[in-house]
This record gives C-alpha cells, sequence and structure tokens, in this order.
C-alpha cells in the first residue's frame, strides 16, 4: 500500500513538473535509474508526500497556479507547449536528494541559487530594487540586468558557439535596468529558462565535450564550474542587498539565527532539507 501511494505522488509530480524538478526526472535522464528509486529512504517519502498532498491547479491559458495545501505560500508555474513534451518554469522549494550525476547536481545548484534570489527580491519593494548603498555600488536591478546579459551570452548555442557573443555589450549591463518591477522580472525569468534549456538535454557524457568562452577552451564541466561560481556570486549580492534594505522586516533565507540547532533537528526529521 506505502509504495502504490509514493507510485501514485510520483505519476502525478511526473505530469505537474515534468523534467525540470531537480534530482527527479534528471536522475532518471542522466543515470538510467528508476525515478521511484530517488526516493531512498522514509525521511526523502516523507518530504516528498509533503510535496505533492492534495492540490488544487487551476489553468489560464498557458499559466497554472497551483495552490499546496501543506504550505503558506503558493507556486506559480509557466507551462509553454513543446513536443513533444511539456516545458514547465517552477518555483517550489525542492528536497536535497544524493546523486553521483555531475550534471544534474549542477541543475539542483542552479535552482537553488535562483531561488535564493527570488525570495529576497519578493521581501523588497519596487523602489528597494533600484537602491544603491553608494555611487559606485549595484542596485539589485542592475545586478539582475548583468545576471540575464551573462545568461543570453553563455547559454545561447552553448555547445556551438562561442560563450562571449559578438552582439554582448556587458558594459551596457551596469546602467540603466529594466524601469519596473515587471519588466526586470521578465529579463530574470528569461535568462534562467535559457540556463536550463541548455542544460537539461545533457548527459554526463557531454562533460567532456569542448565549449569555448573568449576564445579560450574549456570542457563543459569547467563551464558549468565557472557559471555556478558566478552565478553564486551575483546571488549573494542580491540577497545581502535585499537583507540591508529589509532591516527588521528580513525574513530569513535558509538557517534562522540562533536556530541551527532545531534546524538540524528538522533534518534528521525529513522535515527539511539543506538544499
Amino acid at each position: 500500500m506505502r509504495r502504490f501511494q509514493i507510485e501514485k505522488r510520483a505519476k502525478l509530480a511526473r505530469e505537474i513538473f515534468g523534467r525540470h524538478q531537480p534530482g527527479f526526472e534528471p536522475l532518471h535522464e542522466v543515470g538510467g535509474a528508476d525515478p521511484l528509486r530517488n526516493l531512498r529512504s522514509r525521511n526523502a517519502a516523507r518530504r516528498f508526500k509533503r510535496a505533492i498532498p492534495s492540490r488544487k491547479i487551476e489553468r489560464h491559458n498557458n499559466a497554472a497556479e497551483i495552490e499546496d495545501q501543506s504550505f503558506s505560500h503558493k507556486a506559480h508555474c509557466t507551462v509553454a507547449t513543446r513536443e513533444p513534451r511539456l516545458r514547465t518554469q517552477y518555483h517550489v522549494d525542492m528536497a536535497h536528494e544524493f546523486t553521483t550525476s555531475y550534471l544534474a547536481d549542477s541543475l539542483s545548484i542552479f535552482h537553488m541559487y535562483k531561488r535564493l534570489a527570488d525570495k529576497a527580491m519578493a521581501q523588497l519593494t519596487d523602489d528597494q530594487l533600484y537602491l544603491q548603498l553608494d555611487p559606485e555600488s549595484n542596485s539589485i536591478a542592475v545586478i539582475v540586468k548583468h545576471m540575464a546579459g551573462n545568461m543570453r551570452s553563455r547559454w545561447t548555442d552553448f555547445l556551438t558557439s562561442d560563450g562571449e557573443k559578438p552582439q554582448r555589450n556587458r558594459d551596457s549591463e551596469f546602467v540603466d535596468p529594466p524601469p519596473t518591477r515587471v519588466e526586470l522580472l521578465k529579463v530574470w525569468e528569461d535568462g534562467w529558462a535559457l540556463v536550463f534549456a541548455a542544460l537539461e538535454p545533457l548527459s554526463d557524457a557531454d562533460l567532456v565535450r569542448t565549449v569555448t568562452i573568449r576564445g579560450e577552451a574549456h570542457s563543459v564541466m569547467q563551464a558549468l564550474n565557472r557559471q555556478i561560481a558566478h552565478y553564486a556570486y551575483h546571488v549573494g549580492q542580491i540577497v545581502m542587498l535585499a537583507k540591508a534594505h529589509s532591516h527588521q522586516q528580513w525574513q530569513a533565507l535558509t538557517v534562522a539565527r540562533n536556530r541551527s540547532g532545531d534546524f538540524n533537528q528538522r533534518v534528521a526529521a525529513g522535515e527539511a532539507s539543506q538544499r
């Protein structure tokens, strides 16, 4: 009976999230294992059960709003038809999953850093996204514009063209960010969509292939490392600035201050994840 319930929830997850759930479908594709084997422990099963409870799904044209009864927030999913499968961009918390696939883990890390920035920016007013600490510093909006420009250049035709595109004007990325929150978040989402679209079709066998950035040869693995480090650097800046702007209203994104012991207990009980 327990396995039947897990299989039922796994089927629902595949229908809703497609390949985009880190550590779930990607593991199946690059590692060849049954996705259900990713639920390797009771703790993992408990986390998965909480992640896929009874859901109410409302679709409006190409958008789906998923209201998860086990969380106080809503996850907004944009679903665009692409044969032979649906491409889903989602914003939900995913638990850490064991994997020996470098590519699957890299995708999970990219998703993790995107979520951190999403949650940090969500705590700010529109005006705060454009605040500078001093004339020489960048606002969050400028950092977002720069990251999006980098993503367009690096991940468009990732395997077949140089990562520094001739049409890129890097210096322009540090001035005149999109003037509204809606426009700013659109370039942000478009940039990340290119990251995931470039990486999801790959397998670990592609890690030894050669790509170039400014004419310098990189293995795919080196290019991944380079971009993970770059995005982590800028996401850290976004989080730091968001916390500075929020003052006492800031809500911790990871382990809250003086709550490490409680967090460790929740991880051990399968009630929280380290990623």
